[in-house]
């Protein structure tokens, strides 16, 4: 009998969780499935405050996943929790700002080490590391463009990850 093998697991962690933090699971989730891994790796979001707790993605995040194939209408904002920490093999942050906050959150090396802002897998961003929040934007581009910026990081994420997810845990 085969032992079950324990997915790694992510959270991306934003604001509020209705925007880019969902965005990102849903590509995740979506780039693994297509490696063949999904079962492999679990990806989850929760954001920082609680003001869109049990509340769907924003319709304009949703929007902009549908033009791109990806469905998170199945999203149900929550709130990161510390015990989050022990719970996930890695916690992604989508801006400086939370980074800092789950940096205060942390107890201990061994949760700030799990600690990692999304843009620094893409080599493109630079020194912009900060994915902008499309929230305040009126026009559903500017969550298109947050997107893409997620998608291209998160597949870098995720070709950091796969060598390891491919061998036996």
């Amino acid at each position: 009998m085969c032992a079950r093998v324990e997915p790694f697991r992510v959270m991306f962690v934003c604001t509020g969780n209705i925007c880019r933090s969902p965005m990102a699971e849903v590509v995740l989730r979506r780039i693994a499935e297509q490696a063949g891994l999904g079962e492999r790796l679990e990806a989850s979001s929760s954001g920082l405050g609680d003001w869109h707790v049990g509340e769907c993605a924003d319709a304009r995040a949703l929007t902009a996943l549908q033009r791109r194939g990806y469905d998170g209408s199945r999203h149900r904002a929550r709130q990161f929790a510390v015990s989050d920490f022990d719970r996930h093999d890695l916690v992604v942050a989508l801006d400086r700002s939370h980074e800092r906050a789950l940096t205060v959150q942390a107890r201990g090396a061994a949760h700030a080490d799990k600690i990692v802002l999304l843009l620094s897998f893409d080599p493109e961003a630079g020194d912009g590391l900060d994915v902008p929040d499309p929230y305040y934007y009126d026009s559903g581009t500017m969550f298109d463009h947050v997107l893409a910026m997620i998608e291209r990081a998160s597949r870098a994420l995720f070709g950091q990850l796969e060598p390891a997810l491919r061998q036996p845990r």
